[in-house]
């Protein structure tokens, strides 16, 4: 008798995180975004103010520096990622910021105007490196992925941004605290970050050179992919330049909303410093539960979004984003909301809402026009480029500027910048964004 043959199961599929090439590129993606928060977000701002004595504009302008070239330098990083290999460009990009960092501390206090100059300069070429690792990056995770996993696999490499920030902001503390002192009289108090985000910049150029996929079997999906096309491609600038021009909305939208996270961006530490008299460790340690708990729940929320639907998830998203930071800059006018209890409460909304809608933010742009998906995706990232830098020298020229009102009310003013971006984005997406029927998404 023969025996039945039972029919073959599907197979199992792998999670996008356990795959080699995957899972070494997010390591990749995760040293990197640590050390570049390490170096801006973390240590920069402390260290220009208390061992260079810059104030806060003059900080403000040297970050606008790094986001500035890291803007302009986006679309030809892009280009040359496609010309020349993902590899190469992460491996340059991550290698030329490790130098960077040593750099900077070897600037002469003696040279004035010279010094801010050297500095900013240094800050150019650290956004050269990162504009050279992420376009490189993200086109590599998508050689690497399916179609209808990109959508996973962009909220795995927001992971790796979130846990990135979320381990820069104790990790770079706790180096100044605990060797500071041991290195003031050499580089300075606040130098050990420095050195640190070196080895951590080192250690992605290295795991670039040795575990990135690079070479024929890349090559091949990006000539497939090409090759699949009906049209030959069009110029990246003209494309970039046609976007601005019919989803002005959308530039609009994303402008407003990296305008604010740009108001906070440069002073966030030095507000924990001067407003709670925190030390560096202690405000990591504040920051840390709540962003890794971000950054563990980024895909499921992704998912969530996605059962909601998208312009739902950008609406409910944007909307708790404004919820919390009304609540977080109302401590200008209302003095018992000034406690850092009212600050890590208020940063619970905002980071559910940006979990909700950043993810399907994406998604719809993408969708707006297929045929156009990159150069719309491009223009966006454009716009929010622009918003980061506007926002971010003048938060940081207004925590200094209102000291005649009251020093509380000048160090909430950045929040209040934020919440008021944020609040018009949250209006904007309203009128932008609406959910499309579900016989018209089929």
């Amino acid at each position: 008798m023969q025996a039945m043959s039972m029919p073959a199961s599907p197979p199992t599929r792998v999670p996008l995180y356990r795959r080699g090439p995957v899972a070494r590129l997010l390591a990749v993606a995760l040293l990197a975004e640590i050390g570049y928060a390490v170096l801006n977000i973390s240590t920069m701002p402390v260290y220009l103010r208390e061992d260079r004595g810059f104030n806060s504009g003059v900080i403000g302008l040297v970050i606008v520096a790094f986001l500035l070239s890291e803007a302009l330098f986006k679309a030809p990083m892009g280009r040359f990622a496609d010309r020349f290999g993902r590899r190469r460009l992460m491996v340059l990009g991550t290698g030329m910021t490790f130098f960077t960092a040593l750099l900077t501390m070897v600037v002469p206090h003696t040279w004035g105007v010279s010094e801010t100059l050297a500095i900013m300069l240094l800050r150019v070429v650290d956004g050269l490196g990162a504009a050279m690792l992420w376009p490189a990056a993200f086109a590599c995770m998508g050689d690497l992925v399916e179609d209808n996993e990109r959508q996973e696999s962009m909220s795995l490499l927001n992971t790796c941004y979130l846990l990135g920030i979320a381990l820069a902001l104790p990790l770079g503390g706790i180096f100044n605290d605990l060797f500071g002192r041991a290195l003031a009289d050499f580089s300075g108090e606040r130098t050990p970050s420095l050195y640190f985000a070196a080895i951590l910049f080192a250690a992605a150029t290295f795991m670039s050179y040795r575990s990135v996929p690079s070479g024929a079997d890349l090559r091949q999906m990006v000539k497939a992919r090409r090759a699949a096309r009906t049209e030959p491609p069009e110029n990246e600038l003209a494309n970039t330049l046609r976007a601005l021009r019919t989803i002005p909305e959308y530039v609009t939208l994303g402008l407003l909303t990296f305008a604010g996270i740009g108001f906070p961006m440069v002073i966030i530490k030095l507000f924990a410093k001067d407003q709670f008299k925190m030390s560096e460790t202690q405000f990591g340690l504040l920051v840390l539960p709540g962003a890794i708990a971000m950054a563990v729940a980024s895909v499921p929320m992704s998912r969530l979004g996605e059962r909601i639907g998208q312009a739902r998830a950008v609406h409910l998203g944007m909307g708790l984003c404004a919820v919390g930071m009304v609540v977080v800059a109302l401590g200008a006018v209302v003095p018992w909301l000034r406690t850092a209890f009212v600050l890590g409460l208020g940063g619970i909304p905002v980071g559910i809402g940006f979990l909700l809608a950043i993810p399907a933010w994406y998604a719809t742009v993408s969708e707006i026009d297929p045929k156009n998906r990159a150069a719309n995706i491009g223009a966006v990232m454009t716009a929010q480029g622009l918003g980061a830098m506007i926002g971010a020298p003048i938060g940081a020229w207004c925590y200094g500027a209102f000291h005649m009102v009251s020093p509380d009310f000048s160090r909430y003013t950045p929040f209040v910048g934020c919440a008021a971006c944020v609040l018009a984005a949250f209006v904007v997406s309203l009128r932008v964004i609406h959910p499309v029927p579900k016989a018209e998404s089929r």
